[in-house]
């Protein structure tokens, strides 16, 4: 057999559509799951047996280890889980990782596709063009799944048959042929491989396909394997380097859990290989996978039940060396990260005061509803920023203007909105690099609300600056509050503290909103229109009866006025969450789920005035 050119980038063709096939998959699967991506996540805070289920659950979710890991590296960044639940994590999707191999094992030996695929593509794409999202996600994962077991028939075929290419097979002899060290070489390979394609799973498909051909005998497929296991971790390390010191540490401490435990099976290869071989052989019905090279080598043909105990025996193999693993390293994964707590020391932490991104900085995770985390948890950090902008205001107005105090205040107050303007800038670029991922309909119903509420949030850090402004004028102005000014200002700066610490404890459970909780803000925004009103009116009176001067009255309602614009935007936010639980609480027919979300039920409870958004 001649073996041109052509034919090698038809093989690399035909991985490459395996490749495709399973990215497809993956995404089409990640949109059928949606948000219920995000409930998963919450299970990996409970203990390490749940974040070992989970990391199982996400791997088999996606079709990814090196994806689920990134994904883990974004959490640690995003400060949605510690190391140490990330460890947990991360040996669950190791032992996850060897779902796509039973699935490629079961349908590319056990079962004919290459009768399927086509038919199943028949039935998929009609599906992506069906107003439904749902339905369009599943051909989605229909389409990638055909087209990944193409790929594999693709790799089969142009995997050259060693029997008509002695020259060859006498080269890989002699490879095989060193004992230990040829094991070494092999799962270098393994590695190589890995590190360029980046997929484990892919690796173990032309692993599985170039035993089944013969090229290699068992022992040395294994080996192939298992150097994948070091390989899958380049994509994790990639992911983090635009993270935080915390994410480096989730992805180094996925490479160095890989390398010790490649280390510990590299001693024991021969005797974990002969172990494989009498599981396979005496505890299956797949016979021994040892028998197809023998056979191959001495000119016989091979059988189907000599290619499927190939397969499958290195299924076997990759499943139990990773539940081995795991289960030897989960006793002292705080240990572990003690370790790498102590080989990697943190940085002096920058200055309260200055700008950071604390949960987005690395860039977009691997699965796109996930960002949406990371997003809202920055978010939360900005409102929280905001609330402490107007403590500072409030402060400022007892300080004594022109005092070091003062200014000092005032300063950090002016940094402050400086701050949230740029984290409206920079999360709104995050969330619309989001929206070109792959979303669900619901995905983008949240992004827009969050655009709304950043914006809004920069609205009252603005407000907030404004007040701080009002201040400083009044003292070049000379004008003096009396007590009567003092204890309005106050009252309605507890109105207004009142109704943002309402608002960020929503955002900070904005999945768990009640209605009530939105009532509760509507309330209170009555209340401090209703404040604002009554002491509009006073201050005319007070002003004619000469109980302050018309100067101090003027700052006074200044003040006040700008406080309830404040208030205005607290309750814009609401606006925002409402309407999200509107549109994300409905059936089939676009109706209510909840009764309490009835808007008109709510209209009725809520002041009925216009948003104010300058």
């Amino acid at each position: 057999m001649d073996y041109s050119f052509l034919n090698f980038l038809a093989l690399l063709g035909a991985v490459g559509l395996f490749l495709y096939g399973m990215k497809v998959m993956s995404e089409g699967l990640q949109k059928v799951a949606g948000s219920r991506l995000r409930s998963i996540l919450s299970a990996m805070t409970r203990n390490r047996a749940m974040g070992v289920t989970t990391g199982i659950t996400i791997t088999a979710l996606i079709q990814s280890s090196s994806a689920s890991i990134s994904m883990v590296v974004g959490f640690v960044n995003a400060g949605l889980m510690t190391l140490g639940q990330s460890m947990a994590v991360i040996l669950g999707a190791n032992v996850g990782s060897t779902f796509t191999a039973w699935i490629v094992a079961f349908f590319g030996v056990s079962v004919n596709m290459s009768s399927f695929t086509l038919p199943l593509l028949a039935i998929a794409v009609p599906a992506l063009f069906v107003k439904n999202n749902k339905y369009k996600s599943m051909g989605e994962f229909a389409i990638g799944f055909a087209l990944l077991f193409m790929g594999l028939a693709a790799i089969s075929a142009n995997v050259p048959d060693l029997q008509s290419s002695p020259e060859v097979f006498s080269v890989l002899q002699q490879w095989t042929s060193w004992g230990f060290w040829s094991m070494l070489i092999f799962w270098f390979i393994g590695v190589v491989i890995t590190l360029v394609i980046q997929s484990s799973a892919a690796t173990f498909a032309i692993v599985m396909i170039m035993g089944s051909k013969g090229w290699i005998p068992f022992d040395m497929a294994c080996a192939l394997v298992l150097g994948s296991n070091v390989g899958t971790t380049i994509t994790p390390l990639l992911a983090s380097l635009g993270g935080n010191l915390a994410a480096k540490k989730a992805a180094l401490s996925h490479l160095f859990f890989n390398l010790v435990t490649a280390t510990w099976m590299i001693a024991l290869f021969y005797p974990f290989v002969s172990l494989i071989e009498w599981i396979t052989r005496d505890l299956t019905p797949f016979g021994d996978p040892t028998q197809l090279y023998k056979v191959l080598e001495s000119g016989g043909t091979a059988t189907p039940a000599l290619i499927s105990s190939m397969s499958w025996g290195l299924v076997i193999f990759h499943t139990l060396d990773k539940l081995i693993n795991m289960f030897i390293a989960l006793p002292f994964v705080n240990k572990f990260v003690d370790l790498i707590d102590r080989v990697i020391k943190p940085k002096k932490q920058p200055e309260e005061v200055e700008f950071q991104l604390k949960y987005i900085a690395g860039g977009l995770l691997s699965t796109a509803e996930l960002n949406l985390l990371a997003a809202q948890k920055e978010i939360i950090v900005m409102s929280n920023r905001v609330e402490r902008m107007l403590g500072m205001v409030k402060t400022l107005l007892h300080t004594k203007i022109g005092s070091n105090e003062f200014q000092e205040l005032y300063d950090r107050i002016d940094k402050y909105e400086d701050i949230s303007d740029r984290m409206e800038i920079e999360i709104a670029k995050f969330l619309n690099r989001v929206v070109d991922g792959r979303l669900s309909s619901e995905g983008k119903m949240r992004v827009t609300t969050m655009l709304n509420i950043v914006s809004e949030l920069e609205s009252i850090g603005d407000s907030c600056n404004n007040l701080a402004k009002t201040l400083v004028r009044k003292g070049e102005a000379q004008a003096h509050f009396s007590d009567y000014n003092y204890q309005h200002i106050d009252t309605m700066f507890q109105y207004v503290s009142e109704a943002m610490s309402n608002m960020v404890a929503i955002l900070c459970d904005i999945e768990n909103v009640t209605p009530e909780d939105l009532v509760r803000s509507y309330d209170k925004e009555r209340e401090i229109n209703d404040y604002r009103n009554e002491c509009r009116n006073e201050n005319i009176e007070n002003v004619n009866q000469k109980v302050y001067p018309y100067s101090a009255g003027i700052f006074y309602i200044d003040i006040i006025c700008e406080a309830e614009k404040l208030a205005d935007y607290i309750v814009n936010v609401i606006d925002s969450v409402e309407e999200q639980m509107r549109h994300l609480n409905v059936d089939e027919n676009g109706s209510p789920l909840i009764d309490e979300l009835n808007p008109e039920k709510l209209k009725s409870k809520k002041p009925y005035k216009k948003k104010t958004n300058n």
